[in-house]
């Protein structure tokens, strides 16, 4: 029997471990920073803006559907991503209703819900068009604001903005440019928005055509960090020992 060589047990140990810590890191990754650890906005504080808005409804065309949007309000929101579910129209609802241009929900979280609250208290998850949240500790459950959280439908033609959405992640802070708008298209798929942040239940969503979107910071952990680093050293050490094996080193 071959023995291995300390190289060889080296690369072993490496893959090991580092498949290990990959393991455990992902499972962690969206665990939020402490409150001392995120920089936050100043504009986190503020609730978002709504404005009464002059523009006309407008048609858009894409994947041979033909919608109609209907500004209300122009809107902007700063706040701290706490849940999404991302679309591309090729399943469930957003399928059968010919819907191409929501191409995110993001639940968010602004002012005390954001700075005050230990978030990692909370478990908060998307549906295909809801944002549920759940409390882990009685005494920040009682100080959770229901009208500092809102679940945003984002409809966009726009390529590049779409590009920038797709990108977020848990615990990034975001500013959303638009208008609080209804749409519907020529097939009969249609949907409104909600006008106030005090509803809940049932058509308590925004739904916000999308003129401007920027993630302002994004979260960094430790978990994150070692996400990255232990990815790293799997790949190499599978990759080393790949090509030990097919040099007859091993």
């Amino acid at each position: 029997m071959r023995t291995k060589s300390p190289i060889h047990k080296l690369i072993n140990f490496t893959f090991y471990i580092c498949t290990v810590l990959l393991i455990v890191a992902f499972w962690f990754r969206n665990d939020f920073a402490s409150r001392s650890e995120i920089q936050f906005t100043s504009e986190i504080n503020e609730p978002p803006k709504q404005l009464r808005t002059n523009k006309k409804p407008f048609n858009i065309y894409k994947n041979d559907v033909l919608y109609k949007v209907e500004p209300l309000y122009e809107y902007e929101l700063t706040g701290l991503v706490v849940s999404y579910n991302h679309h591309d129209g090729k399943f469930g609802l957003h399928k059968s209703w010919s819907d191409h241009i929501n191409v995110a929900d993001l639940c968010v979280v602004w002012g005390d819900n954001a700075q005050k609250l230990d978030l990692n208290k909370f478990e908060f998850w998307s549906g295909e068009f809801t944002c549920f949240y759940q409390a882990k500790d009685y005494l920040q459950y009682k100080i959770f604001k229901n009208n500092e959280l809102s679940n945003n439908h984002l409809i966009t033609d726009n390529e590049m903005i779409g590009d920038v959405i797709s990108d977020v992640k848990i615990g990034d802070q975001i500013k959303i440019k638009g208008w609080l708008s209804k749409y519907s298209n020529h097939l009969g798929g249609s949907r409104g928005t909600s006008t106030t942040r005090e509803d809940t239940g049932n058509g308590a969503c925004e739904t916000i055509y999308v003129s401007d979107f920027q993630i302002v910071n994004s979260m960094q952990t430790g978990w994150r960090t070692l996400l990255n680093f232990s990815l790293i050293g799997t790949i190499l050490s599978a990759f080393a020992w790949c090509f030990g094996v097919f040099r007859g080193i091993f």
